[in-house]
Formats: C-alpha cells, sequence, structure tokens
C-alpha cells in the first residue's frame, strides 16, 4: 500500500471502472467516440488537457476518478509542421526537438521528439517531404523516399530533412520500437 497522500477531493471519488473500446485518436489527430467524431470544442480542450500515458505504454485520459483508454489508428501524437518551423502536436502544445525521423512503408513519416513519437499529419506530409534533400542537397524525389524500405541498407539513398537522416520503419514494429500500447485492454483477471 502507498504512503504517497491522497488528495482531498480524490477521497471522495468512487471507485469507477475504467474504459475500453470508447475513445480513439484517428490519424489526423481527431477524437473519436465509438467511432463518431468529436466536434464540441469543450470536450476537445478537455480530452486534450487530459491527455497521457500510464505506466503500461496506454494513452488515456483522466475524466476525474475514470481512466478513459484510448485506441491509437497509429501512434500517440499526431505532428503538425507549424509555419514557423515549430511541430506541435494534435494537442496543440509544442512537441520539443525532433531527433529523428523515419519513413514507414506505407509512406507515412514519423518523427520521434521530446513528447515521443508521432505520426506526421498527412496534410502536412507535402511540406515535409519537399524538405528533404540528398546529399548533394538536390531534392529527394517520390521514387528515392520509396527506395529507402526495400534491399539492404548500403544500397539505399542517403535523404536528409533539417541535418537528420530519413530512416526506414516497418509500421508494423512501431508499438513495440517506442513502447505504446495501441488499443489498451482491461487485465485479465486472476
Amino acid at each position: 500500500m502507498s504512503d504517497a497522500p491522497v488528495p482531498a477531493g480524490a477521497k471522495r471519488w468512487p471507485n469507477v471502472p475504467a474504459c475500453y473500446g470508447w475513445l480513439s485518436l484517428d490519424r489526423r489527430g481527431g477524437w473519436r467516440l465509438q467511432g463518431e467524431p468529436l466536434t464540441h470544442a469543450g470536450l476537445v480542450a478537455f480530452l486534450n488537457a487530459h491527455y497521457e500515458a500510464d505506466e503500461h505504454g496506454a494513452w488515456l485520459v483522466n475524466n476525474g476518478p475514470q481512466k478513459v483508454f484510448a485506441r491509437l489508428d497509429y501512434t500517440p501524437w499526431v505532428l503538425r509542421l507549424e509555419a514557423d518551423g515549430r511541430i506541435s502536436t494534435h494537442t496543440g502544445i509544442d512537441a520539443g526537438p525532433v531527433d529523428a525521423l523515419y519513413l514507414d512503408d506505407e509512406g507515412s513519416a514519423l518523427l520521434h521528439t521530446a513528447r515521443g513519437i508521432g505520426v506526421v499529419d498527412y496534410r502536412d506530409l507535402p511540406r515535409l517531404l519537399a524538405e528533404c534533400h540528398l546529399a548533394d542537397d538536390s531534392p529527394a524525389d517520390v521514387d528515392t523516399l520509396m527506395a529507402l524500405m526495400p534491399g539492404p541498407e548500403a544500397e539505399r539513398p542517403r535523404v536528409r530533412w533539417r541535418e537528420l537522416p530519413l530512416q526506414p520503419i516497418r509500421r508494423n514494429e512501431v508499438a513495440a520500437r517506442f513502447g505504446f500500447v495501441a488499443d489498451p485492454a482491461p487485465a485479465a483477471e486472476p
């Protein structure tokens, strides 16, 4: 049992079971409730403000005493390229520095930021890819970018974005590699 102090308000909270399968985050950074888009600005702001990961890498929204787990269509963050060059999350916060860029086998770009891994919003993908260059500083065309995936590493083209090498990754490896749970489920009862 923990010796940590319990906030006064929490002492009144009922024992509420966690909620699974209702809330999801789509690849555009939009919240969905049972598959339907949420558009109420206040509700979206609440979800964004209370979005976090638990100790197992499952992402959730704290709703008072209840944990509402989110199914992720891809990554925990959907990232957007701002006009001033910054990267922001779907929740509107700054993603911080980027230390890696990946292109998956489906053509999605992923950035590893100070906040963690996130897929680039597809609406910003053309702008990000237009910033990709080869070693001679010439623009990387689509064929060059797609050549990143197959073949041995020694034969892959060297592509850079903001001085970071563009690295290939397989979509089905992303969750395990970056330690998040894409579709949380309740723990089995003993």
